[in-house]
């Protein structure tokens, strides 16, 4: 029978229709493709009217990319990209894989999510569990959380610090004794990754002392690349073999053996007497102390968790704060020559002199440059959240349970309001106690806010001092720029594209 426009076909002809078009398909395939696509189409929209329920009014996409949602764009992280987002309101919404998440672009509704343990609790990426393993205390929340963390806020006392610091000169010194091009025509090379290894070197020595042997420190700082990798904001989730995750799991391993040694050598030392050499130590001695109230039985595996979680917090952060550390001094060497001319005031002509908590006290303006190089480019720009219990964020609008929220550093760290010419490098700014920056603490989002707010605020900052401030008295340096200098890589923090390429020269004092 032929279809026309004066003679209409019966339902019975329509749906014999595939039949006569594609013979090799029978009647009940016919019937199961059509059921198929139905029930496919009815998921679709069922997940473009969820999606849609759940938005509301919050700026965003109006529909969302069946199934994977912004996954492209999650895939390859750019910071224009991330602008778009915050640019769009205060809150905006996005999906991906199913996902639905508000992104917060403003100091208040950050501020909010950060202080509300009640609605949500950091989740970081898919995997963290995964890699970190779902016991260690950073994903502890409410009494347990404060408990812990009151007994790790001990090992960053001054009195700790001051132990620290001499290790953090020590091991500084000697990594920049390498560095140096000693050929005839020395030639730039990129710091980012030596940079990392230095870092990471100088916080295992501070956590564990000489309670690793050497080799370990370069096998761990070799291995954690891959956690770096697996920590991105997007990742296949599952640890199959030769996916990003499953590596970071056999690094988390050899790390976690390696530390786990340490907390035993520690305990062992310390129960002959020994003096405190490093954190681990130092925590030992507070639980020896028969005046400390707390607890004390903790096991080699806890403490080796707690100290993988501080290399989880302190490396890539601090690795992506050095280096562009050394790239802002670089490029503008007006600050540079500043910074000279205070370590020369300070030490008074004894360079060789190992730093101290006293030095940097009287160094401002050195500090001044670690907080305004951290406040332009902050390692960290944002960090995802998931919604335990719906969560009235706004009047109006109520972020549903098993979303994430996601606080946002970058735009409270570049608001014009507070910072002018947000974009320029301007160490000054800090210095001036009735300027707008030091008006407006709550804007200076760097190390987070809330009960989960960074613990080792001073010994980050400390150590940046230190490395930026021996590099300006033992190097003459030269940034090479390139293309992509500039440009940011994001990784599980922030990198120049072309690993900072640097040309370090030894410097005469006269």
């Amino acid at each position: 029978m032929a279809l026309n426009a004066s003679s209409p076909a019966s339902t019975q002809d329509v749906l014999r229709l595939p039949i006569s078009i594609l013979p090799f398909l029978s009647q009940e395939s016919t019937t199961w493709l059509y059921t198929t696509a139905a029930l496919l189409s009815s998921m679709l929209i069922l997940e473009q009217a969820v999606y849609r329920y759940k938005k509301r009014d919050l700026p965003g996409d109006t529909w969302t990319i069946p199934l994977i949602g912004k996954f492209v764009d999650s895939m390859h992280p750019s910071l224009e990209n991330y602008m778009k987002q915050w640019n769009s309101g205060a809150l905006s919404a996005l999906s991906v894989f199913n996902i639905f998440i508000v992104m917060a672009s403003t100091t208040e509704y950050s501020r909010k999510i950060l202080n509300s343990p009640t609605y949500a609790e950091p989740c970081l990426v898919y995997s963290a569990k995964t890699i970190l393993n779902p016991k260690n205390w950073v994903f502890l929340n409410g009494r347990e959380h404060v408990e812990y963390r009151r007994v790790l806020n001990m090992l960053f006392t001054r009195k700790a610090l001051g132990l620290y610091v001499d290790i953090q000169d020590r091991i500084t010194r000697k990594h920049f004794a390498s560095w140096v091009d000693k050929s005839d025509k020395p030639q730039a090379k990129p710091i980012m990754m030596i940079a990392r290894f230095l870092n990471m070197d100088t916080s295992l020595r501070v956590f564990c002392g000489n309670h690793i042997p050497d080799h370990a420190t370069q096998e761990i700082s070799d291995k954690y690349w891959s956690i770096t990798r697996a920590l991105e904001l997007v990742n296949f989730p599952f640890p199959l073999p030769g996916t990003k995750v499953y590596k970071a799991k056999q690094a988390s391993k050899i790390a976690m053996d390696w530390l786990a040694l340490a907390a035993k050598n520690s305990k062992i030392a310390m129960s002959n007497g020994a003096e405190p050499e490093c954190l681990i130590d130092e925590w030992m001695r507070i639980c020896m102390d028969p005046n400390y109230k707390g607890r004390k039985d903790f096991s080699d595996h806890e403490i080796a968790l707690v100290v993988f979680s501080f290399l989880f917090a302190s490396q890539d952060a601090m690795s992506s704060g050095l280096i562009y550390g050394f790239q802002h001094l670089a490029d503008h060497p007006e600050v540079l020559a500043k910074v000279r001319s205070e370590q020369e005031r300070v030490r008074e002509g004894n360079f060789d002199a190992s730093f101290t908590l006293e030095m940097l006290d009287s160094m401002p303006y050195l500090n001044a440059v670690v907080k305004e190089s951290l406040r332009v480019r902050p390692p960290v720009t944002m960090v995802p959240y998931k919604v335990t219990k719906a969560f009235p964020i706004k009047d109006g609008y109520t972020v549903p349970t098993g979303s994430m929220v996601i606080p946002s550093f970058y735009p409270s760290l570049h608001d014009p309001e507070v910072y002018p010419e947000p974009d320029k490098f301007d160490p000054d700014r800090w210095l001036d106690a009735n300027s707008s920056a030091n008006a407006n603490p709550k804007n200076y989002l760097v190390w987070g806010s809330g009960p989960h707010r960074c613990l080792g605020i001073e010994y980050a900052s400390m150590n940046m001092a230190l490395v930026l401030g021996i590099a300006a008295m033992m190097f003459d340096w030269e940034h090479e720029l390139t293309s992509l200098s500039n440009d940011i890589e994001i990784i599980a923090t922030l990198f120049p594209k072309d690993g900072c390429r640097m040309k370090l020269t030894p410097r005469t004092h006269s």
